[in-house]
């Protein structure tokens, strides 16, 4: 049974001011799964450089993995879910394959088995992401898109939070037992996955009665509305450094213990939790690009809390508070922006396109600063980065700003 453009809840939600229920359901798919990878997530960084002993640029290119390779499908991703009208289907491969990449862990002790499994998980993140966030946006009033996606990311942020603090629960049980996080990191895939199947409508877009073509998508995706978003995108996206990278360098300042370390995952995510809704109706009044740029502002102040020398509670604080700041002003609000810039029958392709650029960018993001660690150490390599973002957003806030449809 599927949920046509004509009967969906949209239009109702808006005109009562509430959030779609299959916004609200996605979101319930996406905080158990999210539980599931920020457990993986959260051990990762310290199981890689100690238990496997992978050094700082073997990891940077692990994370650059971990974030560049979704990239490979995520444009097929979204394309497939307009050109066949049910995103939900695409969605679930998407899921599916994540949710066994949990338990292919435990095998997985090398650096190439480990950089297989972690490509797997990020190919099912990259095939399931844009068509997700084409259902948010079909299921949404227009005027309401920053809301339904602060919901949603709100939703999956409840999830990040406690996927951290299940794994220092874990290893608080079983100290060094990186297999039980990864047991129990697949048990929650597998609700998500049950979720979606059950619950979750197989809403039809508007592509499956107005097909777009492969000419047509890439035309919209490289026409002048959406390239200039992408160009400063993918400009901010180089210079993003991962949050990996980030929990080490405060870790290795304050000489906190492993077991603490997934804690740090937890207060980013708090702080997403509180700002994802108030920032995704910030956006909707004030500009979708105002709010993005201004998250980078944020994520360049987190730089310099963590590569300075002032270590210690409040400056860790500070140094998640603004991370989650970032994540809260852009993850939720850059696809809300760009499906405003391209028409209904390629929107899945436009956000996906988004996505994609963000994919790659973090990718060079990673090796590049990977590298920057090795040759300057944990504070220059930081400060380096910090500068040339101070640089980049002027010139990003520039492209963006004029290419934004009103709501």
């Amino acid at each position: 049974m599927y949920v046509s453009v004509r009967d969906r809840p949209a239009a109702a939600a808006g005109r009562t001011g509430r959030v779609a229920t299959t916004v609200v359901l996605l979101g319930v798919v996406s905080m158990f799964t999210d539980i599931s990878s920020e457990m993986v997530a959260a051990v990762l960084p310290l199981y890689l450089t100690t238990a496997v002993g992978l050094g700082y640029l073997a990891y940077g290119l692990v994370d650059g993995i971990y974030q560049g390779v979704s990239a490979v499908v995520r444009i097929g991703g979204g394309y497939a879910a307009d050109r066949g009208g049910h995103p939900k289907w695409i969605a679930l491969v998407g899921y599916g394959v994540s949710a066994v990449s949990r338990i292919a862990l435990l095998p997985a002790h090398g650096f190439a088995a480990i950089a297989g499994v972690i490509s797997a998980d990020r190919l099912g993140k990259g095939l399931r992401t844009a068509p997700r966030d084409a259902i948010i946006a079909e299921s949404s009033d227009p005027a309401q898109l920053g809301r339904s996606f602060g919901v949603h990311r709100t939703l999956d942020t409840i999830g990040a939070a406690l996927g951290p603090l299940i794994a220092f629960a874990v290893l608080a049980l079983v100290p060094g037992s990186y297999d039980s996080v990864f047991v129990v990191s697949f048990a929650f895939a597998v609700v998500g996955f049950a979720v979606l199947v059950l619950f979750v409508p197989d809403v039809r877009t508007r592509a499956a009665t107005a097909k777009a073509g492969l000419r047509q998508a890439f035309r919209e995706i490289s026409g002048t509305r959406l390239r200039r978003p992408l160009l400063a995108t993918g400009l901010l996206g180089m210079l993003t450094v991962g949050d990996g990278f980030l929990y080490l360098a405060v870790q290795q300042r304050d000489d906190l213990t492993a077991s603490f370390f997934p804690l740090l995952y937890v207060g980013t995510n708090v702080a997403y939790l509180i700002f994802a809704l108030p920032l995704g109706r910030l956006a909707d009044r004030i500009g979708r690009a105002r709010v993005f740029v201004g998250g980078h502002v944020a994520l360049l102040a987190a730089y310099l809390a963590a590569g300075g020398q002032l270590g210690g509670l409040v400056t860790t604080v500070l140094v998640l508070l603004l991370l989650g700041t970032y994540y809260a002003a852009t993850d939720g609000v850059l696809p809300a922006l760009v499906s405003r810039l391209v028409s209904d029958e390629v929107r899945g392709s436009g956000i996906a396109a988004a996505q994609t650029v963000v994919a790659l960018s973090r990718f060079v993001s990673a090796l590049a600063f990977g590298s920057l660690w090795v040759l300057f150490g944990r504070g220059h390599a930081l400060l380096v980065v910090g500068l040339l973002l101070a640089v980049a957003l002027p010139f990003a806030w520039r492209l963006m700003r004029t290419s934004e449809a009103p709501a």
